[in-house]
């Protein structure tokens, strides 16, 4: 992995391949100028936090509202919508504005939660669809509102967004603009989405404020802390809520990624897909569910690992809650016990990067493996300052440890964007007074590409 390259600038639009190749010319000559090991805590002074925004519902008991897509399997996508009153789980679509060709027919559920109840959630799966290609849709038949969505390419390069405890603040909002101004295929949200609390009206408002970004582009999650919302004797089963409005393809076995195809695992709370034609393997876990020796998701984890083909899936990346690595004095130690029952398993499998919430600040380390520094191990990021409303965690651990490369408490996102089959650029890009920079940045060679790493003894699995 190349050494990281920090500076300011601002990044927008798309990447053609030219573009993208001069992008990794430029960042391996700015790389190669820097320490291989150089460590960095950031001296800038963060604005205070932003107070939680208030979305009220102004849509009728038909009309869709909290629309979001997700992927479901190699050329389809779920639509997932709720409204207020009865109303069909159809969806109609097409290639052009109010022109729908095709439709497809889903389910309907809802849930109570104490003295709340749901609106009718519905989703939908459609499909088969091109890639890269934009389709318009509406849903429950309403001519209110027409949505469109983007497929995700089916080759590289491909661009995944990574932000994670979102919540709904001011400081969201910001973030979500951000987001917004510069183009991307997927976005990967590694954990504490709406911080409803226990609040199920927030998990309403949380949906009304990203749905222009979610029904436009794949929004791909796991849970974290906040999503749990278990409540002794009165609500005792956990994730109601979440696994209610967020179905993710936990069910939809994998395709592209090998011969082998990777199992489903059969549980909303960890699964795994493919994008760019099974170039990128992405696996999302569970940081609140069994993970320990013997359990569902350690079983199907090793399973899945062992289906992908590193000829054909260049990178592999992970999505986590609680970091396994963390330098902040926030949440010390708390995803110890998951990296001790699964570290070895990404490392067999040379997973090039993980990605984790929790920790209210943004941190990335160099590849590191049984708490050292390792170039066959992956590279970990901590982004769990997407604008959550209980603020930054601000207090590093000093002196900051050798494998840890850079560390920043401000809200922001960062962007991967695997450029070929070698090499993806991670660039985290900070909310400074409103405005985008790009504080964090490294190119990150494949694990794949390095015949040190695929010559050790691996894939102990």
């Amino acid at each position: 992995m190349a050494a990281a390259a920090v500076g300011r600038g601002r990044r927008s639009g798309g990447m053609g391949m030219a573009q993208a190749l001069l992008v990794v010319v430029v960042v391996l000559a700015a790389a190669a100028a820097l320490p291989a090991s150089l460590a960095v805590t950031s001296p800038y002074v963060r604005p205070p936090p932003r107070a939680t925004l208030s979305l009220l519902q102004d849509a009728d008991g038909q009309t869709p509202q909290q629309v979001h897509v997700s992927m479901a399997g190699q050329d389809k996508m779920r639509v997932s919508w709720i409204t207020a009153g009865d109303a069909p789980a159809t969806v109609e679509y097409g290639t052009a504005p109010g022109h729908y060709t095709r439709s497809a027919t889903g389910t309907t559920a809802t849930y109570s939660y104490l003295l709340y109840r749901s609106g009718n959630i519905h989703d939908a799966v459609v499909g088969p669809l091109r890639p890269a290609t934009t389709y318009y849709y509406r849903c429950s038949g309403s001519a209110a509102r027409e949505f469109s969505f983007r497929t995700p390419p089916a080759t590289l390069p491909f661009r995944f967004v990574v932000a994670g405890d979102l919540g709904q603040t001011g400081w969201t909002n910001s973030t979500l603009e951000h987001v917004a101004a510069a183009d991307y295929d997927a976005l990967l949200l590694p954990g504490d989405l709406s911080y409803a609390d226990f609040v199920q009206s927030r998990w309403d408002s949380f949906g009304r404020l990203v749905e222009p970004l979610a029904s436009a582009r794949p929004w791909m999650v796991t849970e974290g802390n906040h999503e749990v919302e278990k409540l002794p004797l009165l609500e005792p089963t956990p994730f109601k809520a979440y696994n209610a409005r967020w179905r993710m393809p936990y069910d939809v076995s994998g395709a592209g990624a090998g011969a082998a195809v990777p199992p489903p695992s059969g549980d909303n709370l960890y699964y795994s897909f493919d994008v760019a034609g099974g170039a990128v393997h992405v696996v999302m876990l569970g940081s609140y569910t069994d993970y320990g020796a013997g359990s569902a998701q350690l079983a199907w984890l090793q399973r899945d690992l062992a289906a992908v083909d590193r000829g054909r899936a260049a990178f592999v990346v992970a999505l986590v809650h609680a970091p396994w690595y963390n330098s902040n004095e926030a949440h010390q130690g708390e995803g110890d016990a998951m990296r001790a029952a699964m570290e070895e398993l990404l490392y067999g499998a040379r997973v090039d990067a993980v990605f984790a919430g929790h920790v209210h600040a943004y941190e990335r380390f160099a590849r590191v493996y049984g708490g050292k520094e390792d170039p066959c191990g992956p590279v970990h990021v901590t982004v769990g300052d997407g604008g959550n409303r209980e603020g930054l965690a601000g207090k590093f651990v000093h002196p900051q440890p050798a494998i840890s490369a850079f560390r920043e408490a401000s809200f922001g996102h960062g962007r991967l964007e695997v450029v070929n089959a070698t090499h993806a650029l991670w660039t985290w890009h900070r909310n400074d007074d409103d405005e985008p920079v790009v504080a964090d940045q490294v190119l990150i060679t494949s694990l794949a590409a390095n015949p040190a790493c695929n010559n050790r003894t691996n894939h102990k699995m």
